[in-house]
């Protein structure tokens, strides 16, 4: 077990999966998703990133895997990724721990890091709302509902909230306000696509980047993802072949050993890993055993 607490949030690891647990002042978008458990089949790779002040502890998921990555689609900052836990400098030596955990155990299961045709997590927990600007957006895994707030256009408000079943929606967009640029969530129909601007779309949230809060809309988007009829098969391209979990980032791959060697060493690293969680090995001793088989392999 490898556990690493700090105010940003907690992270155990069991040997199967990583349990992510918000700190109580994380960002408004990992307080509402909360506890999430990634399964080791989702992780690609995992890395600290040390600097001044401790560092960043980060989770890289396999693509397609998680649909909040997804709806995001690289636009969350780091203070709203689920996936990125701040590290302080006393607890550096713990994070680097945390990372030889994980990747040993991709290494052992053999898990490769390409794209999946599906999600591997399920998503925010029905039901779910977020956004702010002109209005919310809410989801109960039937149909999405969209509320105006006073500062919405007049024609917003005199259309009155806008309600859309899951069968009638065919794609949902996240953008979050960049600069002096709005964002906006919008959900599309069926029928075809809306050329309104968001401002005027009663199908769209208009999103200022007034709060933190707006970035919640990303999890209605999620959440409508995970659920929209043949989604998950058009994900992503199919899944590449396995590659080396611990592969060097320069240099010349190294040559493997042959098949029968290699499922050796594989069985004498669950072999070690059973000792030192039975009392019988020290962590140094483990360590030290546990190196030797890895520059083998």
């Amino acid at each position: 077990m490898a556990e690493i607490i700090q105010r940003d949030g907690t992270w155990t690891f069991d040997g199967d999966t990583v349990r992510i647990v918000p700190g109580g002042k994380a960002h408004p978008v990992r307080q509402e998703l909360g506890e999430i458990a990634v399964p080791l089949q989702a992780v690609a790779g995992v890395s600290f990133e040390p600097d001044r002040k401790g560092g960043r502890l980060r989770l890289r998921l396999r693509g397609g895997a998680c649909p909040v990555l997804r709806a995001a689609d690289g636009r969350l900052k780091d203070g709203a990724d689920p996936y990125v836990l701040t590290v302080e400098k006393d607890r550096t030596g713990i994070a680097e721990y945390f990372v030889d955990e994980v990747r040993n155990a991709l290494l052992i299961e053999q898990v490769p890091d390409g794209p999946v045709d599906r999600f591997l997590l399920p998503g925010p927990a029905l039901p779910v709302s977020g956004g702010g600007g002109d209005g919310t957006a809410s989801f109960d895994g039937e149909s999405v509902r969209l509320t105006w707030n006073w500062k919405a256009e007049e024609s917003k408000i005199a259309a009155g909230p806008s309600a859309l079943p899951l069968s009638r929606i065919a794609g949902v967009r996240w953008m979050p306000s960049i600069g002096l640029e709005n964002g906006c969530l919008r959900f599309e129909p069926v029928e075809g696509a809306v050329s309104a601007p968001p401002k005027y779309d009663t199908y769209a949230l208009d999103l200022w980047g007034i709060s933190k809060k707006e970035h919640t809309a990303v999890l209605v988007a999620a959440a409508v993802l995970a659920r929209l009829p043949g989604a998950r098969a058009a994900l992503a391209a199919p899944e590449a072949a396995p590659a080396p979990a611990l592969a060097e980032a320069d240099g010349p791959a190294p040559v493997a050993p042959p098949a029968g060697d290699h499922d050796t060493l594989l069985r004498r690293l669950r072999e070690l890993g059973e000792l030192h969680r039975a009392g019988v090995l020290t962590d140094e001793e483990f360590s030290t055993a546990k190196q030797a088989v890895l520059r083998s392999m």
